[in-house]
């Protein structure tokens, strides 16, 4: 594929998977060079510290330099410099920004970053075209079945040479408020709440029934987005829109048409407040207005700035409704401990109607970086190392490890914000389902075409017909000679 498609491609889709997957992702930069004067290598991380690398690097002065979409990272490489001494410096891209820079740097022949990411979305691109080094030949072959399989697979390339690792498992659930479960259904377990979300159908009377009692199931539609069908997009060369997308359409449809979300947008200011307690119920053509004033001379309500939105919302509506449930890969721990306010400890986690996981950082080494043997250190240190793996368990209060030994010695931890819920064997559980054959380089354009469509058939621009022949043309015209569309 050309570099300009490429290009295209991911800026068309990365938001969608980008904005919350590791935290927080505004743009900065964090610079750890002067640690390195006064700290000395840790002989404790030997499993990842290799003595003579990071003894050479002191004595080099070397710095790593790492590109970042989250500022996960950020904490990894504090962590890494604590316990070896190595400066780091830490350079956190907007999502929407990154695919370029990375693109920029490494066609103009940069030594620097040294240290890569991406989301699973972008890794086969990103390989295609050179910019992750080979980990195989710096030895991670030497740790496979180390890391869960999924995970692994995910930071292979085509000819499954091993190019990132992630520290960090992404299986989707439903994050539910326990209270409202309990007065609603009669029961907060998960494997109660679970036969709510098993299918399209039960979650469709749920939302009728939350509605009737004064809540709405989820604060938008797009909670489903990571249950849309377990199926591959391209199979063989030919898209394949299965029976089960066309279910997930449907149900879509009627959410919004039955109004039994609370309209709020994913990532929006409202749809985070929605996390800690009531928000208004806002019908879609006010929140996405042009951000003037209406002919009443009101603000029209900017959603993605907190300020505005806090100023002027109570000009539209005053109806008010708590959200039940957001849909969210095991990431969303992260999400929920810094959104829920004073609802901490009144929720629960259960599967959802189908396998599905989303986003998570993938760690790699630029190919044209000069301090791989260095590099490859640090990777080893974030996603292969129980030490490591323990610290940010209990560092980010929750987020799910891939480091298959550092499960199993939490898989009986509870989690006092989700009920006591033993976290870690559910979520390891839910990744044996994932299978990652059916994911291909065309899933996030597909996905946002496919998207596209439904909004403009659950908002009445487009009758069903109308949208769905320009969702064909679209795949036709994007794809020419990659896919064929048979309608």
């Amino acid at each position: 594929m050309k570099m300009k498609k490429l290009i295209s491609l991911l800026l068309a889709g990365v938001m969608t998977f980008s904005l919350a997957a590791c935290g927080d992702t505004t743009a900065s930069s964090t610079d750890n060079s002067n640690a390195g004067e006064t700290k000395a290598p840790v002989a404790s991380v030997e499993e990842t510290a290799t003595e003579d690398v990071v003894s050479q690097a002191l004595a080099n002065g070397d710095k790593l330099v790492v590109w970042t979409l989250a500022k996960d990272l950020e904490q990894f490489a504090d962590r890494y410099t604590e316990k070896t001494g190595v400066p780091t410096e830490v350079i956190v891209i907007e999502p929407a920004d990154y695919p370029t820079k990375l693109q920029t740097a490494i066609m103009g022949g940069e030594k620097e970053p040294d240290i890569v990411v991406g989301e699973p979305q972008m890794l086969p691109e990103f390989f295609d075209n050179g910019f992750f080094a080979d980990l195989d030949a710096l030895g991670a072959s030497n740790y496979a079945g180390q890391i869960v399989d999924y995970v692994w697979e995910v930071g292979k390339d085509s000819e499954g040479t091993t190019r990132a690792i992630s520290y960090q498992i992404t299986p989707a659930g439903f994050y539910y408020r326990r209270d409202i479960a309990e007065s609603v259904f009669g029961s907060s377990d998960p494997e109660e709440v679970q036969k709510i979300f098993s299918s399209y159908e039960n979650i469709l009377e749920a939302g009728r029934k939350l509605k009737e009692a004064g809540y709405r199931i989820f604060a938008s539609d797009s909670e489903l987005n990571y249950f849309s069908g377990d199926s591959a997009w391209v199979v063989d060369g030919k898209l394949n829109v299965d029976q089960a997308r066309f279910d997930y359409m449907d149900m879509v449809v009627k959410l919004y048409q039955e109004d039994l979300t609370a309209y709020a947008a994913q990532w929006s200011t409202p749809w985070y407040q929605a996390m800690s307690g009531a928000v208004p119920v806002l019908t879609a053509d006010l929140q996405w207005g042009d951000w003037g004033t209406d002919e009443e001379g009101n603000t029209n309500l900017n959603i993605w700035d907190a300020e505005n939105y806090n100023a002027n919302v109570g000009n539209y509506t005053d109806t008010y409704a708590e959200v039940f449930a957001f849909g969210l890969p095991a990431w969303g721990v992260l999400t929920m401990r810094d959104n829920v306010g004073d609802t901490a400890g009144k929720w629960g986690v259960c599967a959802g109607p189908a396998y599905g996981f989303g986003g998570g950082t993938f760690i790699g080494i630029s190919e044209l970086s000069e301090r791989k043997e260095l590099a490859w250190d640090f990777v080893k240190f974030c996603t292969l190392n129980e030490e490591t793996a323990d610290w940010w368990i209990e560092a980010s209060e929750g987020d799910t490890v891939s480091l298959l030994s550092a499960l199993e010695k939490h898989k009986d931890d509870t989690n006092p914000v989700y009920g006591g819920e033993k976290m870690y064997s559910m979520w390891l559980e839910l990744a044996k389902g994932i299978d990652y054959s059916k994911v291909t380089k065309y899933d996030t354009a597909i996905g946002d075409a496919w998207g596209n469509a439904i909004s403009k058939i659950k908002t009445g621009e487009a009758s069903k017909e109308d949208a769905l022949n320009e969702f064909y043309d679209t795949v036709e015209s994007t794809f020419a000679g990659e896919i064929v569309v048979e309608r």
